[in-house]
């Protein structure tokens, strides 16, 4: 199995900045697309930001300009630089891995267990 664990959750306040990881683990073959979701209280999952195998990102209007991903492929890990935090960006945020187990196995989703956000004002 692979499994994703997250890390660099926390409190802050409004202007500061924090440095989510989030590195996978287990049997992996590749990894194509890795990148962020949120889910802040009473709200469905969105996405943050996306990064694919060859660096190309996407983000969501609400953190274009303030969040950067990148990705680290020799060590199967990427990071959530978030700069300019406001309190709306308060939320639960996942990790998320399309990847493969071996080259015989179709691509699967991912989800790590969620890391903590909370940006007070």
């Amino acid at each position: 199995q692979a499994q994703l664990v997250e890390s660099g959750g926390g409190l802050v306040q409004a202007g500061g900045s924090l440095r989510l990881s989030c590195a996978a683990s287990g049997r992996i073959f590749s990894i194509n697309t890795m990148g962020w979701y949120r889910q802040a209280p009473g709200k469905q999952r969105e996405l943050v930001a996306t990064i694919i195998r060859g660096g190309t990102t996407t983000y969501a209007d609400s953190v274009k300009g303030r969040f950067t991903i990148d990705r680290d492929n020799a060590k199967n890990t990427v990071y959530l630089q978030m700069n300019s935090l406001k309190p709306e960006d308060t939320a639960v945020y996942y990790c998320y891995a399309n990847l493969r187990q071996s080259n015989l196995y179709r691509p699967l989703d991912y989800w790590g267990q969620g890391t903590q956000v909370t940006v007070s004002s």
